[in-house]
């Protein structure tokens, strides 16, 4: 069950208006990274979750959370626009540099569509999209994801903090960025506590039989490119992260085995095949007369 309690977890109040802004905004609340994505993926997680605990509980207060971003962000996106200019008059554009930025920078649908508020969208107008959120039912696949969405999220506010002076502005992504902070540290330490715990290991999944692979290939790093300095990372020898090898530098690829021919489908999907047309027409009114569906 949810309830709303109408309070915000950080006070949200710039200093004055600022639509170019405002559209700026957008992307860390509805674009791929943005508060809406992370509040879906985690509440997702969580119901998508096999077992009771820590975990479950970890993934309901996080999303939590979460949703209480969406709400100071739609907040502060709203405050924005609530005094700036709707329009131009004749002429105005040239004569008024301020007016000129609107037309420039912001987002006409933050008026037409929203009366001068947030929308679920990101900074150029796209639809927020369930195809952002990553929840696989795998926690270590999940809790590795939530990292990189946290450190995606926290770079984007680090630079939107650098395009702006109004201090009640940088006031609440400072609070942004400090929790996006805890919850990089939370994430990482969660996967790291799930293997310690044994309840899932590298490589991701672990439950499946690591003999069925391919083992002569597993650890190989080959080198797909004409640059030399990759074969001086760990990552091309030495142990391997998941503790069940040694990493192997292969400086090229090795000789590969040759293509398939082209396919041939069912005629009546009337792709081009180089078969005479009038063969084609014969075949598909064939399949047709024998109900070959």
């Amino acid at each position: 069950m949810f309830f709303h309690r109408q309070e915000l977890q950080h006070e949200v109040k710039p200093e004055r208006p600022d639509a170019v802004y405002a559209r700026k905004l957008q992307e860390v609340l509805g674009g791929q990274y943005g508060e809406i994505t992370v509040a879906m993926q985690y509440g997702f997680q969580s119901w998508n979750a096999h077992m009771p605990g820590k975990y479950r509980d970890l993934l309901y207060g996080i999303g939590a959370e979460e949703m209480g971003h969406v709400e100071m962000l739609a907040t502060m996106i709203a405050q924005l626009l609530e005094k700036a200019p709707l329009g131009v008059t004749e002429g105005a554009m040239q004569e008024d540099p301020t007016v000129a930025a609107i037309i420039g920078g912001t987002d006409p649908q933050h008026a037409i569509v929203a009366g001068a508020g947030a929308r679920p969208v990101d900074s150029n107008g796209n639809p927020w999209s369930a195809g952002y959120v990553t929840a696989s039912g795998n926690l270590l696949a999940d809790f590795t994801a939530n990292a990189n969405a946290e450190m995606q999220g926290r770079l984007q506010v680090a630079r939107l903090y650098h395009m702006t002076d109004d201090p009640g502005v940088r006031d609440l992504l400072s609070f942004l960025l400090a929790r996006d902070t805890m919850h990089q540290n939370q994430w990482i330490a969660a996967a790291a506590e799930l293997r310690a715990e044994g309840v899932e290991d590298l490589p991701v999944p672990s439950t499946f039989p690591i003999g069925k692979e391919d083992r002569d290939v597993s650890y190989q790093y080959i080198n797909f490119s004409d640059g030399q300095s990759a074969g001086e990372g760990s990552w091309a020898s030495g142990p391997t992260p998941d503790g069940k090898g040694e990493f192997e530098y292969v400086p090229e690829p090795p000789a590969g085995v040759p293509a398939p021919p082209p396919t041939k489908p069912d005629v009546r999907l009337h792709g081009t095949t180089g078969m005479p047309e009038p063969v084609e027409k014969a075949m598909g009114a064939a399949q047709d007369a024998l109900h070959k569906e």
